[in-house]
């Protein structure tokens, strides 16, 4: 068995409420991703995005790791772990820095980043992501690359995601007792994000919403940058559970019925067609309308999207107080396994009033058609965040790296002269 740091590969492990899914990736010249294992278990352990059973969910991640490891031939040693939960918060912020010689050079990006990022946290909490939206040098604004422009003053408005540290650990703990290391924390939302948008989606503005097992993820985009995150607690297995407890079945049987027969638009259902639900405790089973499901289904997730549409409006208020621009052209993407379910898009659109799409992870191979499911956009968005990582930790060492060599001649030069 080959290790994986010997063939470059990319790992990413999704800890979900209600299944666990790691993938290997390899990136092909052309930049896309080339899917080459993938291991699934239930998840056991979990709920909305916390660790409330360590010993089970290591359990439940090293049979999902070595399904991985064996279908793609290599040792796994290190992964990129989505996070989501109700602790994680977002908030915008501006940094201001002169500018340091006649142009602007990578290092002033770097500290007037890290001036912006530079502001005092909840208790507890640490930030997971700093992502730049735009720059302003003097009175020009709206770039979105300083880098060799002119100016005296240079400022950065960035979008800080955090999460509490002590939920970031338990899950990384979860990790390190499978004998692997965490090669970055990733927000789920934002993995999401990066296998299902594309760039004109991400100019025009468009909301993102990972539907999950126990929780929903949210990020919103204007004008090409993030500008929005949040984490609401409920999602596809209040669903479950509403139909487990309607019609006396078990969980795992309800959420069968849920993905086989659900609706969430009863005019798309037979009005007279008739579904066999198993009942507990070795019960026969019964027979109910279908009608009776979808509207048990329609009902719970209006609710769930109408949460959405709570966050929403609340975004747009925030920015029209500021002057800035916030319509969404793009409309509502929808992904995540609980968005597989019949009639979801036209649902959805007549909660939001705005375009709707159900999304796909984009930009990766087609050699194993599972993972084209939407239910999957998290664990794939984990291997783009982990390319664009790798690249620009490459990047970064070549720059230093010519810069000792500028520095070694200076120095070999001065040694010269004196």
């Amino acid at each position: 068995m080959i290790k994986l740091i010997d063939k470059k590969l990319l790992v990413g492990l999704e800890i979900g409420t209600t299944k666990i899914v790691t993938i290997v990736g390899e990136v092909l010249p052309d930049g896309m991703i080339n899917v080459i294992g993938i291991g699934e278990s239930l998840s056991r352990g979990m709920d909305k995005g916390g660790v409330n059973n360590l010993e089970l969910v290591v359990q439940c991640v090293k049979k999902a790791i070595n399904q991985a490891e064996l279908m793609a031939d290599c040792q796994i040693e290190s992964v990129y772990l989505a996070l989501s939960g109700q602790h994680i918060s977002c908030q915008n912020e501006i940094g201001i820095v002169p500018i340091s010689e006649e142009e602007v050079t990578q290092e002033d990006v770097d500290t007037v980043v890290h001036t912006a990022q530079s502001v005092r946290m909840r208790d507890e909490h640490r930030i997971l992501h700093v992502i730049p939206q735009e720059y302003a040098i003097d009175y020009q604004e709206g770039i979105k690359n300083p880098v060799g422009l002119s100016g005296v003053r240079m400022q950065a408005k960035v979008h800080l995601i955090t999460c509490h540290n002590d939920m970031a650990k338990n899950i990384v703990k979860v990790v390190s007792r499978c004998g692997l290391k965490v090669d970055q924390l990733i927000f789920a939302g934002l993995a999401s994000s990066l296998a299902v948008l594309t760039e004109d989606e991400r100019e025009l503005g468009v909301c993102i919403v990972d539907i999950g097992g126990g929780t929903m993820d949210i990020a919103i985009y204007t004008n090409g940058a993030l500008r929005y995150s949040k984490v609401i607690p409920y999602a596809g297995y209040i669903v479950t559970s509403d139909i487990a407890y309607a019609f006396g079945t078990p969980p795992a049987d309800a959420e069968a019925i849920k993905l086989s027969k659900g609706c969430v638009v009863e005019s798309l259902t037979v009005e007279d067609e008739i579904v066999e639900v198993p009942s507990v405790g070795g019960r026969l089973p019964q027979n109910l309308q279908l009608k009776t499901l979808t509207e048990i289904v329609e009902l719970r997730y209006t609710e769930l999207l109408n949460l959405v549409n709570d966050e929403i409006l609340q975004f747009q208020n925030s920015l029209s107080k500021n002057n800035v621009k916030y319509h969404l052209a793009a409309g509502i993407v929808l992904t995540g396994g609980a968005s597989q379910i019949n009639g979801l898009a036209a649902c959805a659109q007549g909660v939001f009033h705005a375009k709707v799409r159900i999304g796909h992870p984009i930009y990766i191979s087609d050699s194993i058609k599972t993972i084209q499911g939407s239910s999957y956009s998290t664990v794939v968005g984990l291997l783009h965040y982990g390319k664009e990582y790798r690249m620009n930790n490459q990047k970064s060492m070549k720059q230093r790296s010519s810069v000792n060599i500028w520095l070694k001649k200076i120095n070999r030069w001065l040694k010269k002269e004196f």
